[in-house]
């Protein structure tokens, strides 16, 4: 619960500090005082939005500081566990700091936090109920989250809407798919088709070089046979004297000098030595032309080949030489391709186990709403009833969705239906309720629904507008047993609610030619009885309104 709260320089606020107790505390003072001050200051440390206004006029930054005690909210030391944010006392400090210019920052136990951790872990601790919310109880949305709340399946309605998620991106994804399936359908029967003339091909590594060497060797054999035995001619069978003659009759003539001098031997072995190279020379020829046929039908058909190969790599617009990389990135193109067929395949399978598992978290929860909405219209009845409306009777209407239908908040819409009087059919609530009749019907909403609640500390901030006499002791007849159980923050301007307080504070202006500030007392019990007789009778003090406040005061305590 809030056992402390300091604001510095908030708005008309120069320095506040209070203690809080246990219970219900009623927050009184005269219209324009700054009641809901104090309220809007403790907002901010729970992560409200804030701007450089609520700076008060003069400092450079307003500091507003709350301190709970969360030694039984196992939740809140749970997430400050988490975090490496708890503290040894079972204490945790909420604060926050707004410069002049509008900057902000947030801290929990001290240590820096976004914004959001703030409302995370406000939301475990505090409860802050206004008289806007009368406003709030209008939209359908509203009624199925009181709902929810009510009937504890919060978390269960996250998860179908978490549920409701996935089966709309799984959806998108696979239409996605679909789409890019009908227009690839003509790009694969294309690939389809080259690939087969690629692998009709079959094209061979080295095939290309291999066949334009026989191209040019076919294509020149008339004169490769001539010039082979020209040459085999000059060297070994030319009868007007060859090669091998010369060479032989050469070494025939040095050799009659042989060991005469060192250089007309060596020249006389390079001289056998090209003899030799020659014969072989003459033989590798020889054989050559033994093995060797000009094939017309063979040059023919290389060149067909050739064509074919030539021909399809235009087609393409690449080299000869890269189609078989070309006919690779086809292959992945196509296996791609393939793999977005069987994805979508996936997905459609994906969805449909999505789609089951959302339609039995939404009949989970459509069966914890039909139980919840009987008992809450029940609850609900009996408060307003109590609140001066005898014949008042609310009911919670749950409208079936389309059974296929997946919507993000489950399989039925939600909403409050109002009969305000005997006889009357229930209608929607924005339809037959007056002001009045929606604040009492929103202060019995609220009174139902806290009491499910599990955060210990509840602020009320002027939610009994509209309503007065005997139905004002009962509304703070409510109040006060709603803080019996833990801790109730009331802002009121009825005597008959602020009699019921456990404890009483009072909030002031004080003014001086320079500036205005806001001041908060601790009622004594004296100060108390005072305090309620001005609210009944006005500034004048009266024995009689003094007796009426000590009597307001019995009943109530």
């Amino acid at each position: 619960m809030l056992v402390h709260l300091a604001v510095n320089n908030y708005a008309i606020v120069d320095h506040l500090e209070l203690e809080i107790g246990g219970g219900m505390t009623a927050i009184t003072g005269e219209t324009g005082a700054g009641k809901s001050i104090m309220l809007d200051a403790l907002a901010l440390t729970l992560g409200d939005r804030a701007d450089s206004g609520a700076v008060r006029p003069g400092p450079d930054k307003a500091d507003i500081l709350a301190t709970f005690d969360i030694s039984q909210i196992p939740e809140a030391s749970a997430w400050l566990a988490e975090r490496d944010l708890a503290s040894d006392d079972q204490q945790v400090i909420l604060r926050r700091v707004i410069t002049a210019e509008g900057r902000s920052r947030g801290y929990i136990n001290g240590s820096p936090c976004p914004q959001q951790d703030l409302k995370a872990l406000g939301g475990m601790l505090i409860d802050i109920h206004s008289q806007h919310e009368h406003q709030s109880l209008l939209k359908p949305d509203t009624h199925r989250r009181l709902l929810d709340d009510y009937a504890g399946s919060r978390e269960l309605a996250r998860q179908v809407q978490l549920a409701a998620q996935r089966c709309k991106q799984t959806e998108q994804a696979l239409q996605q798919a679909s789409q890019q399936g009908d227009e690839q359908s003509s790009r694969l029967q294309l690939l389809t088709y080259q690939l087969e003339e690629l692998d009709n091909l079959s094209l061979q590594e080295g095939e290309i070089e291999e066949l334009e060497n026989d191209q040019r060797q076919l294509a020149n054999a008339e004169q490769i046979m001539q010039s082979c035995q020209q040459v085999i001619n000059l060297c070994s069978e030319n009868d007007s004297g060859s090669v091998l003659q010369a060479l032989t009759a050469s070494q025939q003539r040095l050799a009659a000098f042989k060991n005469n001098h060192h250089s007309l031997d060596e020249a006389n072995g390079m001289l056998a030595s090209a003899q030799i190279q020659i014969e072989e020379a003459v033989g590798e020829l020889t054989r050559y032309l033994d093995h060797f046929e000009a094939d017309p039908e063979r040059q023919q058909q290389v060149e067909e080949r050739l064509g074919v190969i030539h021909d399809l790599a235009r087609k393409h617009r690449v080299n000869p030489d890269e189609l078989p990389a070309l006919q690779q990135r086809l292959i992945d193109e196509l296996e791609s391709m393939q793999q977005q067929d069987m994805d979508a395949e996936r997905l459609a399978e994906e969805l449909e186990a999505f789609r089951e598992h959302y339609r039995q978290l939404a009949q989970e929860l459509s069966a914890a709403r039909a139980t919840a909405a009987v008992r809450l219209g029940e609850e609900v009845t009996k408060q307003i009833q109590q609140l001066g409306m005898p014949g008042g009777q609310v009911k919670v209407q749950l409208q079936p969705h389309d059974h296929d239908a997946i919507m993000p908040h489950g399989q039925e819409s939600v909403e409050l239906l109002v009969s305000a009087n005997p006889g009357q059919p229930a209608k929607p609530l924005a339809k037959v309720a007056s002001g009045g009749e929606l604040s009492r019907i929103s202060l019995g909403i609220q009174v139902t629904t806290v009491q499910t609640s599990r955060v210990p500390t509840l602020v009320f901030d002027e939610v009994d507008v509209g309503i007065g006499g005997p139905t004002a002791e009962i509304v703070g007849s409510m109040l006060r047993k709603l803080g019996s159980n833990g801790q109730v923050l009331t802002v009121t301007h009825l005597p008959q609610v602020a009699a019921h307080g456990h404890q009483h504070l009072f909030v002031r202006k004080e003014q001086t030619d320079e500036s205005t500030s806001t001041r908060i007392d601790q009622l004594s019990q004296d100060g108390r009885v005072q305090e309620i007789a001005r609210m009944l009778g006005g500034i004048d003090m009266t024995d009689e309104s003094l007796a009426h406040a000590r009597k307001l005061m019995s009943v109530a305590q």
